[in-house]
């Protein structure tokens, strides 16, 4: 069957706008013209004789696609819901449930990362200076994720945000001179930010036994160690945060959630994309066209983009590396901890090996969790294929990766030692902590993967990074996060980044004023401005429940 369409190009856009409502402004609103010609071409595709034939004939269409959902999908979906309530949007994800990946809770440590005492993010000078800039940054970032979450907290999307998020005191540990000699120009250097200014330093032991009960008995009566101490650290429950995001959004009009749903294919459609999605239960196999992409499906993130094609994809590669954790659940051990201890990697060792004691607070229950201990697995999900890494493989990213592979052997070493330990070898890193640790407490927990990014470098060939990058497509209709920690704690930050990259019009107009309302105060001017910090973190605390409300009210504008 062939025909004609009998719309003119006046009537073809009226008509796509009626049935793909949205006002002047990429991505989300394509050129008139586009429109027509897009019009034209599916009624020739499918011999209509009129829009309304083709338009019956076509594809789903959504607004946005999200793919994965994990706590980066969830929060961007939330996000935009808020900005534009009228978005239709889907996510799809493979397993049968959301957080089931990276965000699950016992997949990572649960620390709301924010420089208090990551002692990585806080790197010696040659002249034994200390930069701090890093952790400002990060700091100032999860102040802006709780941002989001009190704002949410005040409207009553969550029952109680204790149900997420938990006041936990952020330790730094160190033993032996050159440690303390580190940690206390550390501690000098921080403590004159305002966003540290109540970070207190000890080499006290009795201090130290108030601070860490569990860590201090069993020790050598002339060891010398250090602390500094932060009261104001957060465990968080990435995994329940996401599933209360997500029951948020399947409330909302114009939102889909679904699970046991494989992206199989990528394609260019005009000025958005065809998704294609294959049912993993039934087998069926359908197109949705989308405006705009969002690629969270974190250890996934690389093939997909790599799918997409898109020119800006071209170069990157991934490394995966697995964890493992040691666990106690033993009430009798765990009441005596309450922190999360960071201390120093050892010598030669990746930033993802520095080791940390934990309180984690899962489901209202309280648990011990001690590493991380490395690994290596060709997977790129913890419920992947041992092929993603080999098939990651491609013309435009063999080079780096070669590189990264030539460069990096002692990180190779470094994962096979990890690999080869047995139980009592990690008891032994525990004990470094913990002098008095018992196996029979303790029981191997495996981690979730984090895929690091392999990418470009003019100078060495490829690069191996360690953090996360927002990779989007120029015309801005998707973009992918690959990469890892600290991740999940400045999930906000990196999603406005992505609003700003790909929505930059819509973030200057008609989106300002919400995204005002819900961030008083975004990273710069927390960096910066005392006072203000002092006022946006205190009334993000009350909001989450980590503080008792003030008498005094706040204003939110």
């Amino acid at each position: 069957m062939t025909g004609t369409c009998a719309l003119d190009a006046e009537n073809c856009e009226e008509s796509v706008r009626r049935s793909w409502p949205g006002k002047r402004g990429h991505p989300f609103d394509p050129d008139p013209e586009h429109l027509a010609t897009s019009l034209r071409i599916v009624c020739r595709q499918f011999g209509a004789a009129d829009f309304g034939d083709a338009l019956m004939a076509h594809n789903e269409a959504v607004d946005v696609v999200l793919v994965g959902a994990g706590i980066m999908s969830a929060t961007l979906a939330v996000l935009l819901k808020e900005l534009d309530p009228g978005l239709k949007l889907e996510v799809v994800e493979l397993m049968d449930s959301g957080a089931a990946e990276s965000s699950n809770p016992w997949n990572n440590a649960g620390t709301g990362h924010a420089g208090l005492c990551e002692l990585n993010y806080t790197p010696p000078a040659a002249d034994g200076s200390i930069d701090i800039k890093k952790a400002v940054h990060i700091n100032t970032q999860f102040e802006v994720s709780k941002q989001f979450w009190a704002y949410l907290a005040r409207k009553g999307t969550f029952g109680s945000a204790r149900s997420f998020i938990n006041p936990v005191p952020h330790l730094s540990f160190v033993q032996g001179e050159n440690g303390i000699s580190f940690l206390k120009t550390r501690f000098e250097a921080m403590s004159r930010h305002h966003a540290f200014s109540s970070m207190e330093y000890t080499e006290d032991k009795v201090k130290l036994a108030e601070w860490m009960p569990l860590m201090m008995p069993g020790r050598p009566a002339d060891e010398r160690i250090a602390a500094t101490r932060m009261m104001n650290g957060t465990d968080v429950n990435f995994g329940a945060l996401t599933n209360q995001l997500l029951s948020h959004l399947s409330s909302a009009p114009g939102t889909q959630i679904k699970y046991r749903s494989r992206v199989t294919n990528l394609t260019r459609n005009g000025a958005g994309w065809t998704v294609s999605v294959k049912d993993v239960n039934g087998g069926g196999t359908r197109e949705i066209d989308a405006r705009f992409v969002f690629l969270g499906a974190g250890g996934a993130a690389l093939p997909l983009l790599q799918l997409s094609g898109i020119e800006e994809s071209k170069g990157f590669g991934g490394f995966p590396v697995s964890g493992q954790w040691l666990r106690c659940d033993n009430p009798e051990v765990v009441k005596h901890h309450q922190a999360k201890v960071y201390s120093q990697a050892a010598v030669g060792s990746p930033p993802m090996s520095v080791p940390h004691l934990d309180t984690r607070v899962v489901d209202g229950k309280k648990s011990l969790l001690f590493g991380p201990y490395a690994g290596f697995t060709t997977k790129f999900l913890k419920h992947g294929s041992f092929l993603d890494l080999p098939l990651s493989v491609r013309l435009a990213n063999i080079k780096p990766m070669l590189a990264v592979a030539r460069d990096n052997m002692d990180l190779t070493k470094y994962l096979v030692s990890e690999v080869m330990q047995s139980m009592e070898q990690r008891l032994e890193s525990l004990r470094r902590f913990y002098p008095e640790a018992k196996a029979e407490d303790w029981r191997l927990e495996i981690a979730g993967q984090r895929v690091q990014i392999i990418k470009k470098d003019a100078k060495k060939g490829g690069v191996l990074q360690f953090g996360t990058e927002l990779v989007s497509a120029k015309d801005g209709s998707l973009a992918a996060l690959l990469g890892a920690s600290p991740g999940a704690s400045v999930t906000v930050s990196i999603m406005l980044e992505l609003l700003e990259r790909c929505f930059p019009e819509k973030t200057r107009t008609e989106w300002a004023a919400k995204l005002d309302e819900i961030f008083p105060a975004r990273e710069k001017l927390l960096e910066t401005d005392a006072q203000l910090y002092e006022r946006i973190s205190t009334q993000n605390d009350e909001a989450l429940e980590l503080v008792e409300k003030s008498s005094q009210e706040h204003s939110f504008a």
